[in-house]
Order: structure tokens, then C-alpha cells, then sequence
């Protein structure tokens, strides 16, 4: 059974002291009630002026990543669950997975929809499809765990890849998540920082792939990560006291104060 390490308990957190990237999902997890926050902007700019980059890694689509890696500090942003990475300060965004004829994807992601909505006729296609590359979401409020499996086992018998947030569901390119996307922006853009030297930050199911431990060490999950948690194959190492964005706020001090 895991055994659950609070970040508050712990005598000592040496193991932040090398981290040089913080990795961490959006919502749940820098929001507060879906707002950013001024404690978590002022989080934000101490972590760049210790030289910490931040890299956001997000289930959202690439049309809202685009403006969200141009307006905060941040050194880039992964969109779609691993599907694209926008570079701070480069407007064109880098395709973590290759979609050879973009129309002919969304046919078949639109297809696969339909034939969820057809078993599930009460879940409701999200507004922001319209500025996604490589995946399709649906509302995820109102769907109990067995109907999340459900959906799950049919995306794989069809091909695709399957997950859910505390906000949306994804149906997905089978080999496409946080981790893999991550894996591959830090070996073409932050080659110096190795995965030892990353804390990666999460709040809900889309992100288990960044609590695997043999990618990267050190995971940790803001409170609401516990009510996931029976449910996650791979498990944060450690878990804030707070939840949300205070508890993004809780481990952001912690790193900054092991770097003194």
C-alpha cells in the first residue's frame, strides 16, 4: 500500500534542494476556484529570479497555452496532455505528436465522440474544441468512476487513448501523455536539467504519468490529489497540506527556501 508523505511532516526536504524545473499541471493545481492568484504569481517570479524555470504541462488546448505561455513567467508550456509544447517567446508551437493530415484526424477524434456519446448520451462536447490540435474533449462533470472506466476501455478497443481532469475528459492519440511529452521537451530544449534535477506537480488522473517514479523521482500532488488517489496506478511522492494553488504555494516555498 502507499504510504502517503505529507511535505509538512517531513524533517527535511534536501531532496528539493537540486531542482532547477518545476513541471506542473494547471488547473487544481496552480488555480484557486479556477483563478490564478496573486500569492501564486508572486510564486511565479521568486522561482524566476532563483533561476527555477517553470514549465506548465496541461490538458488544455493549444489555442489557451499559446497565451498562457506568452503573458506568464514561465520558460514554456505543453498543451493538450503532451500533444504540442509553445517555447516562451516563440509564437510557433513544437508538435510532440505528429499528425500527418490534421483534417482527417479530427474526423476520426469526432467519430470516436460520437460513439461515446451514443452509450453516454448526457456527456457534452467542451467549448474549447474549436482551438485543439490533437485531441477532443467532453465534460467530465457528472460521470462517476465506472463510467470513466467505461469510456477508458472503449477509446482502447477503438485505438485511442483516454483520460480525465477535474475539469475535462480526453480522447487522445493512444501513446500521448504528460510524461512522454515532458520527456521529450526536456531532451530538445532544457538538456542541462536532468529528470533527478525536475519536480513535476499534479493534482488529478491526466497528470499519474508525471507521478511515475522511474521518470521522475521527485512528484508531488497538491491535496485534491487525494480524492484520486485509490484510483492512480502511479502516486505523487509526496503531498502538500493545501490544496489547489495554496498548495502549489506551500511546495514553491519549500524549494526556494532549500536553494539559501
Amino acid at each position: 500500500m502507499h504510504q502517503i508523505q505529507f511535505l509538512s511532516s517531513l524533517s527535511s526536504v534536501n531532496f528539493l534542494t537540486g531542482i532547477s524545473l518545476v513541471a506542473t499541471d494547471m488547473d487544481g493545481t496552480l488555480t484557486c476556484k479556477g483563478k490564478f492568484t496573486p500569492p501564486l504569481l508572486q510564486a511565479f517570479q521568486e522561482l524566476a529570479t532563483a533561476g527555477i524555470k517553470i514549465v506548465i504541462v496541461t490538458g488544455r488546448s493549444a489555442g489557451w497555452v499559446s497565451g498562457i505561455a506568452s503573458y506568464l513567467p514561465v520558460a514554456g508550456a505543453i498543451a493538450e496532455n503532451g500533444g504540442l509544447f509553445y517555447l516562451a517567446g516563440n509564437d510557433n508551437p513544437f508538435a510532440l505528436t505528429p499528425i500527418a493530415n490534421l483534417s482527417v484526424h479530427r474526423q476520426e477524434l469526432a467519430s470516436v465522440f460520437a460513439q461515446l456519446r451514443a452509450k453516454f448520451p448526457q456527456i457534452q462536447e467542451s467549448n474549447d474544441n474549436r482551438f485543439r490540435v490533437t485531441d477532443w474533449t467532453f465534460d467530465v462533470a457528472n460521470l462517476n468512476p465506472d463510467e470513466l472506466n467505461q469510456m477508458d476501455e472503449l477509446c482502447q478497443t477503438m485505438g485511442w487513448g483516454f483520460t480525465y481532469s477535474n475539469v475535462q475528459c480526453h480522447i487522445k492519440p493512444s501513446q500521448q501523455d504528460k510524461a512522454v511529452g515532458l520527456l521529450r521537451v526536456l531532451q530538445e530544449y532544457f538538456p542541462d536539467v536532468n529528470q533527478q534535477q525536475v519536480v513535476t506537480v499534479g493534482d488529478s488522473p491526466n497528470d499519474e504519468s508525471l507521478f511515475n517514479g522511474d521518470y521522475f523521482p521527485v512528484s508531488v500532488g497538491v491535496a485534491n490529489v487525494l480524492e484520486y488517489i485509490e484510483r492512480l496506478k502511479y502516486k505523487p511522492a509526496y503531498v502538500t497540506t493545501a490544496a489547489e494553488g495554496q498548495g502549489f504555494c506551500e511546495l514553491m516555498k519549500k524549494i526556494l527556501n532549500s536553494q539559501m
